[in-house]
């Protein structure tokens, strides 16, 4: 009898602690879609909040809230993309190791060869040019080489965009 009590105990407590496991996918994203000219990913703008853009894209790898601590204010950082959502301040910031469709494509192009697109720099440095949009301001940088390396895009102007550093 004990032996069976026994049993009887070692089993439920197996059934117990698998029927508390749960099945969990990954978190899939749709493809983002960047459109350079109007200032959007996959339609949103920077100014979105931060339940809009985890809403449309809930892959991220990591968060900050927007509060007075932080020291960039919301951040959504999708690191495998190379992309990331400065809701605090309202620009999309885009790397080299960018995952997506980009149009016109900017990373990677000679400084220079995008002026005709894009029109001329309203502020120049030798590392960066900032050019005023229709929708805010959009900044490329360079490497080395002379090439698009990062791409900042805003809903602020230039004389009024706050980047974080």
């Amino acid at each position: 009898m004990r032996c069976y009590a026994f049993l009887f105990i070692i089993i439920s407590f197996s059934l117990i602690t698998t029927a508390n496991a749960q099945l969990k996918g990954k978190t899939t994203c749709p493809a983002f879609e960047v459109d350079i000219l109007n200032g959007k990913v996959n339609g949103l703008k920077p100014d979105r909040t931060s339940n809009e853009i985890t809403g449309k894209f809930p892959c991220y790898t990591s968060m900050t809230e927007e509060n007075s601590s932080s020291k960039c204010g919301g951040m959504i950082v999708y690191r495998d993309k190379d992309i990331t959502f400065f809701t605090g301040r309202n620009y999309v910031e885009i790397g080299t190791a960018f995952k997506g469709k980009m149009s016109p494509v900017l990373l990677g192009t000679k400084k220079g060869s995008h002026f005709r697109i894009l029109g001329t720099p309203k502020v120049k440095d030798d590392k960066w040019d900032a050019f005023q949009t229709s929708y805010g301001c959009l900044v490329l940088y360079y490497g080395a080489d002379n090439k698009v390396k990062k791409i900042q895009f805003s809903t602020y102007g230039t004389n009024t965009i706050q980047l974080c550093e």
